[in-house]
C-alpha cells in the first residue's frame, strides 16, 4: 500500500519541445556533444513542466524515445528495422508504425537503453531538485515483452507473438532488474497490448506472462503497470473495456495498477474498487485524446466519484496516457490543473 494518499503520478512520455522536434530532423548538423546536451535540456524542459504542476512522481517525459516503446527496437540485435512507414497518407493510424522483421535471434547486448536515461534523469534531476524540501518520486517506465512483440513480424523461428514475447521477456526483466540496480525506486511495465486484446486472448496467459517479467524486481521498488487502449496520434486501437481483463488481472503482481478513464467518460470507474482490494490504482483523470482543459472543479469532482468506490489510500490519480500525443501547451494546463483539483479534495479531507 502507498504511504501518500491521493498521490498525482504521470505514465511516462510527455510533449517534446518544438525545438527538439526539429532537431530531430537534422541530427546530421550536431556533434555528439551537441546531441547529449540538447536531450539533457529536453530532459530538463520536461522536468520542470512536472514541478511547476506539483506532481508527487515525475518522470524524464521519454525525450530520447520516438515513442514509449519504438525506440527499444533499435537496442535489439536480429531485426531488420524498417526504413519507412508502410502507409504515409491519410488519416493517422496504427497501420503508419509498421513492423519489422526478425532476422536472427533476439537479444539486447547492451541493454535496452532504460538504465542509461534514468542515469541521465537523476543527474539532471539533481540539478533541478538542489534545494527544494520536497523532491518527487523519480519513475522510469520500461514496455513490457508483450506490447514489445507487437511491432515484431512472426517467422520460422518465432512462429508467433507469444514466441516473440517469450524471447523478449528475458531481456525485458534484465532491464528492471538493472533499473533497480541503478537506484531506480518506482517502474511502471507498460503493456497497453494486453489491456488491447484481453477481449479475445486469455487474460491468465497475459498475468503469466507479466508476472515472471516483473519477478526479480518484486518486492525491491514500486511497481505498477499501465492498461489503457492505445493513443497513436490521439487514436484508440483496442476494445475499451476492462471488462474482460477481470478478475483475472487481479492477480498481477505489483503495487499499482493504472486504468484510463477519463476519455471513456468513467465507464467502469466500479472496477477501481475491485483493483484496491488487492492493489493501489492510479485513475486516468486527464484525458489526453481531448483538448478540453479540466478544471481544477471538474477534477476535484471526479475524485471525490472515485473516493465513492476506493478509499485514499489506495488511490493515485494521473493522466489517461502519456502526454507525448498532446500539444505541450495543453499538456503543462491539463497536469496543473489535475493536481490543483487533487489538492482540493487533500484540503477537504485533511490531508497533507
Amino acid at each position: 500500500m502507498q504511504t501518500q494518499p491521493l498521490r498525482t503520478t504521470v505514465i511516462g512520455s510527455y510533449p517534446f519541445p518544438s525545438w527538439l522536434e526539429f532537431a530531430t530532423g537534422h541530427l546530421n548538423e550536431f556533434g555528439t556533444a551537441d546531441r547529449d546536451e540538447m536531450i539533457d535540456d529536453a530532459v530538463a524542459v520536461a522536468l520542470q513542466d512536472q514541478l511547476h504542476a506539483g506532481v508527487d512522481v515525475a518522470t524524464d517525459g521519454e525525450q530520447t524515445r520516438l515513442d514509449f516503446n519504438l525506440s527499444f527496437y533499435g537496442f535489439l540485435n536480429g531485426i531488420a528495422l524498417e526504413g519507412a512507414s508502410p502507409r504515409r497518407f491519410g488519416p493517422p493510424a496504427h497501420d503508419q508504425r509498421g513492423k519489422h522483421a526478425i532476422t536472427g535471434e533476439l537479444s539486447a547486448p547492451v541493454g535496452l537503453g532504460a538504465v542509461e536515461d534514468f542515469e541521465r534523469f537523476k543527474k539532471v534531476a539533481a540539478i533541478a531538485l538542489n534545494g527544494r524540501t520536497i523532491k518527487p518520486v523519480l519513475k522510469a517506465s520500461v514496455p513490457g515483452p508483450y506490447t514489445l512483440a507487437g511491432r515484431l513480424i512472426p517467422n520460422g523461428q518465432y512462429p508467433d507473438r507469444y514466441a516473440i514475447t517469450e524471447a523478449l521477456l528475458p531481456i525485458v526483466r534484465k532491464e528492471l532488474e538493472d533499473l533497480v540496480a541503478a537506484g531506480c525506486t518506482e517502474i511502471t511495465v507498460d503493456e497497453p497490448s494486453m489491456s488491447c486484446y484481453a477481449y479475445k486472448e486469455d487474460p491468465s496467459r497475459f498475468v503469466d506472462i507479466f508476472n515472471r517479467t516483473v519477478e526479480p524486481v518484486v518486492g525491491k521498488c514500486r511497481l505498477s503497470t499501465h492498461l489503457c487502449f492505445g493513443n497513436f496520434k490521439g487514436h484508440a486501437v483496442g476494445y475499451r473495456r476492462y471488462a474482460p481483463m477481470f478478475p483475472a488481472f487481479l492477480d498481477l503482481t505489483l503495487d499499482e495498477i493504472h486504468v484510463e478513464m477519463a476519455s471513456r467518460e468513467y465507464a467502469e470507474l466500479e472496477i477501481i474498487g475491485k483493483i484496491a482490494e488487492r492493489a493501489d490504482v492510479a485513475v486516468g483523470i486527464i484525458d489526453v485524446k481531448s483538448y478540453f482543459i479540466e478544471t481544477p472543479a471538474f477534477i476535484a469532482e471526479r475524485v471525490r466519484e472515485c473516493l465513492k468506490h476506493a478509499p485514499a489510500e489506495r488511490l493515485s490519480f494521473a493522466p489517461d496516457c502519456g502526454l507525448s500525443q498532446t500539444a505541450r501547451w495543453a499538456a503543462r494546463k491539463k497536469l496543473a490543473n489535475m493536481v490543483a483539483g487533487v489538492n482540493l479534495v487533500k484540503q477537504e479531507l485533511g490531508l497533507p
